[in-house]
């Protein structure tokens, strides 16, 4: 299967909206964003997004829409975040996302949260050089209750250099 990645597309948006409604992503990333149900809602928190300086990407798998990969936040805080549609889960699509990204975006360090249930994420992130530096208690959308967090860094202190 061929991962690529491209800029965000307004065709993209009602994709990423059944994939980010999907219960159960919604329930295993844990920490996505609340109250987007709605696909007005939903329209706005990505126009605001790309109105930003994160950098923001389509993942595709043989040309097909499979999720979004993006880096966010302020220099030296940025994060890496990726949703990828159910029916490509442990394919190895999300590393390939993720992997692509992190040549795009070569500053480092780049840090990750993923519940510290969510195996998968977490063999993501490892496959691709993160390291485990801390875990933490917060709030997750996605489960209505508080639970457990893997903070994650590549680059400074992670190994990398």
């Amino acid at each position: 299967m061929e991962i690529a990645l491209r800029a965000v597309q307004d065709s993209d948006l009602p994709v990423f909206h059944r994939q980010m409604s999907d219960p159960e992503a919604v329930r295993m990333a844990a920490f996505g964003p609340e109250g987007l149900a709605d696909p007005e809602a939903f329209a706005a928190y990505w126009k605001r997004l790309r109105g930003t300086s994160d950098v923001l990407r389509t993942v595709l798998a043989d040309g097909t829409v499979a999720g979004n990969a993006a880096v966010y936040g302020v220099a030296g805080e940025r994060e890496v975040t990726y949703w990828i549609d159910r029916a490509y889960w442990g394919r190895g699509v999300a590393t390939a996302a993720l992997r692509a990204l992190l040549a795009e975006v070569p500053e480092r360090p780049l840090y990750a949260r993923a519940a510290a249930d969510n195996g998968g994420s977490l063999r993501v992130l490892a496959k691709c050089g993160f390291r485990e530096t801390a875990r933490a208690r917060g709030f997750a959308n996605g489960r209505g209750r508080e639970i457990e967090e893997v903070v994650l860094i590549l680059g400074s202190g992670s190994g990398e250099r």
